[in-house]
């Protein structure tokens, strides 16, 4: 006989306890504990094997070398920045989460997507936030709405299941994972233990079925998943959907993938027919530049494996207050006031009487080592009051006693540069190879931070 087991988890980390907590003593949330209950029978000794063993034909261990790996195509979209993301394509039987702030376009991107690959391949929209009726008035405005995908209004997973296993679609999206509902679980929906236990089941259904399964999630006001974050640690990929609601422009950003490169950005322009791709993203952040502007530096990003130019600006002013206020957008807080520290001691700047305010522009996130080199001389540009070169671009991590160090893939950087027009590029000097001097760029080695100050601004 099954009996009930009652427990109270944590929404915020998934800490359990016996009994209702006020403050996670993990995590240090508040009022952050939900009920769970659950039937618990006891399990036989002699059950036999799961599902998915059965599946896979191993009932034992088998030795690594005695199995046969078989290599899978990816699936091509018509979408080059999607597959760019995915790291050449679909892969099939994968478990991909697009997470997002609620109207950014996840499910404008989904339907896009999808009446695409439903022309080969049988897709099923499983969706619990809009009717069939609303879909297909989107649809009709975004030119696919004669598509051959299948519709489903429904939130019950069992009900889902079953459709699945009739149908039997070799793609399905789950649109959004906080509103289905496993009527198993006496839990509410949108719980943790709800998106768990949904998450848990089309595992399944994609592994077990070569089923590609696409699950949207709403993201918190921190930006994480809404619900928990083992979430994130049981699919395949984790591609978050950013952008500002001032600009048109997005940016499909991977955070996990099992089958490519993470770290990968693909770039989006919301119009009114839908999203349209930007193939060039570089030429986006860069077309907007004032002449004859101080405080301003290019610097040649790597997001993934693409080379992005982006533009970091500075204004450095005389504070009004008794301490100095440093604001950045884009940047890391502690990299920027890091870099005025070294400008300070090792560049001779008097910044502790001064406001910085840095931000890299077009609502891009830098975030890696190669950016310290521009972010520094952005700075000393404004403080200066003298102009960069429009023609220069940089490249290089700053050290704490002022060097500059190497940094990674710098003839991909460097030929990327030469390509949107640069005529110079700082580089670090260890760095310097011969054959970077054919690239069509004047490529200029750099110790230190006082001698890329005595190169620039002279």
């Amino acid at each position: 006989m099954a009996r009930v087991k009652t427990q109270y988890k944590c929404r915020s980390c998934g800490y359990i306890s016996a009994s209702y907590l006020g403050r996670c003593p993990n995590c240090g949330a508040w009022n952050q504990f939900e009920k769970e209950t659950q039937e618990v029978q006891k399990r036989s000794a002699k059950q036999s094997p799961s599902q998915l063993i059965k599946k896979t034909g191993l009932s034992e261990p088998v030795k690594l070398e005695n199995i046969k790996a078989e290599k899978e195509d990816r699936i091509k979209t018509k979408s080059e920045e999607l597959n760019r993301v995915l790291g050449g394509g679909i892969v099939p039987g994968s478990l991909v989460l697009i997470g997002g702030d609620p109207g950014i376009g996840k499910s404008t991107l989904m339907l896009q997507i999808m009446s695409d690959i439903a022309e080969k391949y049988k897709v099923l929209y499983v969706s619990g936030e809009e009717s069939a009726n609303q879909i297909k008035l989107r649809a009709d405005r975004l030119g696919v709405g004669k598509s051959d995908m299948l519709l489903y209004p429904e939130t019950d997973m069992h009900d889902i299941r079953e459709q699945i296993d009739d149908l039997k679609p070799d793609f399905v999206v789950i649109d959004s994972i906080q509103t289905m509902n496993e009527p198993s679980l006496d839990s509410m929906t949108g719980s943790a233990s709800q998106v768990r236990e949904v998450t848990s089941e089309l595992m399944k259904i994609a592994k077990m079925n070569a089923i590609t399964v696409f699950v949207i999630g709403h993201v918190t006001k921190e930006g994480a998943i809404a619900g928990p974050k083992i979430l994130e640690h049981m699919v395949d990929t984790v591609l978050y959907f950013e952008g500002d609601e001032h600009h048109s422009y997005r940016i499909l950003h991977s955070v996990k993938n099992r089958f490519g490169a993470a770290n990968e950005i693909g770039m989006f322009e919301m119009v009114n027919e839908g999203l349209r791709e930007v193939s060039n993203p570089s030429s986006i952040f860069l077309d907007q530049r004032l002449p004859q502007s101080t405080g301003s530096a290019i610097v040649v990003s790597l997001e993934g494996t693409r080379p992005l130019l982006a533009e970091i600006q500075a204004l450095v002013t005389p504070t009004a207050f008794g301490y100095a206020k440093r604001t950045t957008s884009g940047i890391d807080y502690n990299r920027a006031a890091l870099l005025l520290a070294v400008l300070e001691k090792r560049g001779n700047l008097m910044l502790q009487n001064q406001d910085v305010y840095l931000t890299a522009t077009g609502g891009i996130k830098l975030n890696e080592p190669a950016i310290d080199l521009a972010i520094a001389m952005s700075v000393a540009s404004s403080y200066n009051n003298k102009e960069i070169s429009p023609t220069d671009c940089f490249v290089g991590e700053v050290g704490l006693t002022g060097e500059v160090r190497r940094v990674n893939k710098i003839e991909s950087r460097i030929t990327e540069a030469a390509k949107v027009g640069f005529k110079r590029i700082f580089i670090p000097r260890h760095n310097m190879d011969k054959s970077l001097t054919d690239l069509g760029i004047e490529v200029i080695p750099i110790s230190s931070i006082p001698q890329a100050l005595k190169l620039v601004f002279g």
